[in-house]
């Protein structure tokens, strides 16, 4: 076994050691006795060294049947159909779409498993490492994952492969799409839990959870605050991000990781941007909606742009290594999602704007925050003045099959008359063409602790944490102790799977 956590890690349920031995027994029985086999971050973030019996047994598994063995498709190398591949499935958007001569290189999140996000990721990265030190046990617990959507839906799937039960907090406004698959995969409707309001709405799904937390059955996985989303970002998605890089710098000898863009949501994608920066120098941007423009102007408001939350800062977003902080509002996602997810929309681009069809045939692909991320890199691009030798990476978290309903939502209202050609071309022009540098700040020491004292109020005031604890986040130090939990857990996964015994019978 690893030898203890530091106490500072400690407090904040960063551990390297079993807690409670009769919990982990039960757990390790309760996995023996369905077969379940833990992945290890370092195996996510390079399935190749997946061994092979699993590989093989994956092969008749369906990417979305409740199997346990699913959990080894939880990475960035699957096809749509269930396939591993050499490198992560992606686009590089040209200068004929975004009007930058920078390559935007965005991976395709809906490739994950079950969910079709990469939610589903953070979702195992949360509830392992809780699992492995005898801190959760499913013969008693119940899994309770609060966000505004993907989140919990990963959950869900995550809880489902792991012999959990799982409850589902969501704002009760978000996409049908989401609503109709979480009554889809759990067996009882009180375990599906609708707040008050929509995106925006973070602080009643914490109450709720508050709420819910009374109860010691209850085990909350609150994505905000728990350390391994960071951690599983900054092992698995950092490096399939990289390999893309370096697959495209193969071609290009000159070209450079200039930045990683994200949404901040929980801002456990944003653990990716510190290992590109580490290793490449890549600037962080953190991306939020203007409607709610917390870290840009210490505001408020309500946005539809689902996947992103605000009105506060994370816990876990390490806001003294953030570059650069963008803002981007509704409509655009809202108006470029009908010209995705159109064939008048579709052939504006690939006709009148010269798209490559094989672009413009993945751009379905994007859901409203997958937009989002590239409209900001976009903004990016223009405000650091990047070239054609300066690559993005971004990550297109969903895709736009999760937003029919918002789209019908559409045809219902702005677009009641029709969205065709015309209805097309204004929307590029308006939210491509026109996309400037409008609420963007490069972030100096002074921009960086005024975002990070912003916290202050959600965490210290609202939830209770205390200020030495929520100091102790202002250190890079604080940080690089977090990310190396990665080596450390992996190492609690294979001897919980050795105990278990369920791969060496396999």
């Amino acid at each position: 076994m690893s030898s203890p956590a530091s106490p500072d890690l400690e407090r904040f349920g960063v551990l390297t050691d079993v807690v409670d031995q009769e919990r982990y027994q039960r757990t390790v029985d309760r996995f023996r006795q369905q077969g379940i086999v833990l992945p290890t971050f370092a195996q996510l973030a390079d399935p190749s060294t997946i061994p092979d019996a699993i590989t093989t047994a994956l092969a008749g598994v369906d990417r979305n049947d409740a199997d346990p063995r699913n959990l080894f498709r939880v990475h960035w190398y699957n096809d749509l159909h269930g396939g591993r591949t050499g490198l992560p499935e992606h686009v590089v958007l040209p200068s004929s779409l975004t009007g930058v001569e920078s390559p935007i290189i965005v991976a395709f999140g809906n490739r994950f498993p079950m969910i079709g996000a990469h939610k589903v990721l953070a979702a195992y990265s949360c509830l392992v490492p809780r699992v492995v030190t005898g801190q959760y046990d499913p013969t008693e617990h119940r899994a309770v994952w609060p966000s505004t959507g993907n989140y919990a839906r990963g959950g869900i799937a995550i809880s489902t492969l792991m012999g959990c039960r799982g409850v589902a907090v969501l704002p009760e406004n978000m996409s049908r799409e989401r609503f109709e698959w979480l009554e889809a995969w759990i067996a009882d409707p009180d375990d599906i839990i609708r707040t008050p309001g929509s995106e925006s709405n973070v602080k009643e799904i914490y109450d709720t959870c508050d709420e819910l937390a009374l109860d010691p059955a209850n085990f909350i996985l609150n994505q905000f605050t728990e350390f391994g989303n960071h951690v599983g970002h900054h092992e698995v998605t950092s490096r399939a991000l990289s390999a893309l890089y370096e697959h495209h710098r193969e071609a290009n000898a000159g070209l450079r990781l200039a930045a990683f863009v994200a949404a901040s949501g929980s801002s456990g994608t944003l653990a990716a941007g510190e290992r590109l920066k580490a290793d490449h120098d890549a600037k962080i941007a953190a991306v939020e909606a203007l409607e709610c423009p917390t870290m840009l102007y210490n505001g408020f408001g309500e946005h539809n742009i689902q996947g992103i939350g605000d009105k506060h800062i994370p816990f876990i977003h390490n806001v003294t290594n953030t570059d650069v902080v963008v803002g981007v509002s509704d409509r655009p996602c809202d108006e470029l999602g009908m010209v995705f997810n159109t064939e008048e929309g579709r052939a504006h681009l690939a006709g009148d704007r010269g798209v490559d069809e094989a672009v413009v045939d993945t751009l379905g692909h994007f859901g409203l925050s997958s937009i989002c991320n590239v409209l900001a890199s976009i903004k990016v691009a223009k405000q650091l003045g990047l070239g054609p030798d300066d690559a993005i990476v971004t990550v297109a978290t969903d895709g736009g099959e999760m937003y029919g309903s918002e789209r019908e939502s559409m045809l219902a209202g702005r677009y009641a008359g029709g969205f065709g050609a015309a209805e097309a071309a204004a929307a590029v022009e308006a939210h491509l063409d026109g996309t400037d540098t409008a609420h963007v700040e490069v972030l100096d020491g002074v921009g960086r602790n005024r975002i990070f004292n912003l916290g202050y109020f959600t965490w210290v005031e609202q939830q209770s944490i205390e200020l030495e604890d929520f100091e102790a986040r202002r250190d890079q130090s604080f940080w690089q102790a977090v990310q190396g939990m990665g080596p450390v857990w992996d190492a609690m996964i294979d001897e919980f799977n050795a105990r278990t015994g369920v791969l060496a019978d396999s």
